[in-house]
């Protein structure tokens, strides 16, 4: 009995921290599990809640992240920036039974009447959470991207859960098929690619663009090559690098910006001086202002070997920056050869090589490419989801055209 107060206590104690919820309007929870400075998801989970402030959903994200982790600072602070209510739900692990305890309490608290998944782990909690809280599931397949000892895992708790979820969001149309190969019927399962706030991500002018060059400490004139993500193998970034050693051994003048954690720093850092481009490669770690960060770049590049349908694309089109990308997952129904930006094969180091080349050589080309890309975003890229949470809560099947802005 003294453990159940003890419990009961310590949830009373964090619903203090809790943000409240506005009388009269359907709540929907966001959960993820976040580690460090969390991902590309979260731009778009955290920038929802300011998007539909004006409708009737109340929009809160509840992240289950390691205790103490120090990342998630900055995950409270990018939160506030947009607008977004956050709620912290410290997780020891999969044997943490508190988080399931947590998450139930929210969802009473709350009386939340969606629930919205962005992981395995937060698909299988609210599986296992309906029997005692009656709520709609709903998830957003970011893409299974990162290989680990545990990947096999997550593809099967994917497996089992998402056939009994009320609708699945896919980002990309290969995820749309994918998705339907585990059983999800057409009528729950969604094509609603990322969405980007156009208006946030727009060039500030030339006065912020000197001002990120000068402090990285780049030379005047020289371009600048950007990528931005975590670092891993799965974002082929050692291809990139072998490809500015090749184009400054061809006369360019240009240096690489890699934004990004991971644990793949130490490889990259040896390489690139392996290389001789030490003074040409450069590690920024984590970006807050990630505008700056754009505004600064002539090219962005994304070499990635598996992906989803990438934040970090949309942004740099939004800002006008000249896209070079491999033809991963969901890019090239976003991304047109020669219209919108410049595709080339997965894994393929000198198509990577040529088609960076052609960005760098070609100043002409970069401005068409940057501006049809602009106009894009802000034609057909915003947000999308109030009518999928409408026809789930009234019992309806989604149709496609829910996807449209």
């Amino acid at each position: 009995m003294v453990s159940v107060v003890a419990k009961r206590m310590q949830f009373e104690a964090a619903r203090t921290g809790w943000p409240d919820a506005p009388a009269g309007r359907d709540v929907v929870l966001h959960t993820r599990v976040v580690t460090g400075t969390g991902g590309g998801p979260d731009k778009t989970i955290l920038m929802s809640a300011a998007h539909l402030a004006q409708s009737n959903y109340w929009l809160a994200a509840a992240y289950m992240h390691p205790p103490d982790d120090p990342g998630f600072d900055t995950i409270r602070q990018r939160a506030a920036a947009y607008g977004s209510p956050l709620i912290s739900v410290p997780d020891k692990g999969p044997l943490d039974r508190g988080v399931l305890r947590q998450m139930l309490a929210l969802c009473r608290h709350y009386n939340v009447r969606i629930w919205h998944g962005h992981d395995y782990k937060s698909n299988l909690i609210g599986l296992l959470l309906r029997p005692f809280w009656s709520m709609k599931l709903v998830t957003t397949v970011h893409g299974w991207v990162r290989r680990t000892a545990r990947t096999p895992l997550y593809y099967a708790v994917d497996r089992w859960s998402l056939p009994y979820y009320h609708h699945v969001i896919c980002v990309s149309q290969d995820l749309v098929d994918r998705v339907r190969g585990l059983n999800v019927p057409a009528e729950r399962c969604t094509y609603v690619p990322n969405a980007v706030d156009h208006q946030r991500f727009a060039r500030r002018g030339r006065a912020c663009d000197a001002a990120m060059r000068e402090a990285v400490g780049t030379p005047a004139g020289r371009l600048v090559v950007g990528a931005v993500g975590r670092l891993s193998a799965e974002k082929g970034f050692n291809l990139l690098i072998r490809t500015v050693r090749a184009l400054v051994d061809e006369g360019h003048d240009l240096e690489l910006w890699i934004a990004g954690e991971g644990d793949g720093q130490e490889e990259l850092v040896k390489m690139s001086a392996h290389l001789g481009l030490a003074d040409r490669v450069r590690l920024l770690g984590f970006v807050e202002d990630t505008v700056a960060l754009y505004e600064a770049m002539d090219l962005f590049v994304l070499s990635s070997l598996r992906e989803g349908l990438p934040n970090v694309v949309l942004e740099a089109m939004s800002m006008g920056v000249t896209v070079v990308s491999t033809e991963v997952a969901g890019v090239p129904g976003l991304v047109v050869d020669e219209q919108t930006g410049l595709l080339c094969p997965i894994a393929d180091q000198a198509a990577l090589t040529e088609a960076v080349r052609r960005g760098v050589a070609d100043e002409r080309l970069r401005a068409s490419l940057a501006s049809a890309a602009r106009s894009l975003i802000e034609r057909e890229y915003s947000f999308a989801v109030r009518a999928i949470y409408a026809r789930v809560l009234a019992d309806e099947p989604a149709s496609p055209r829910d996807a449209e802005p």
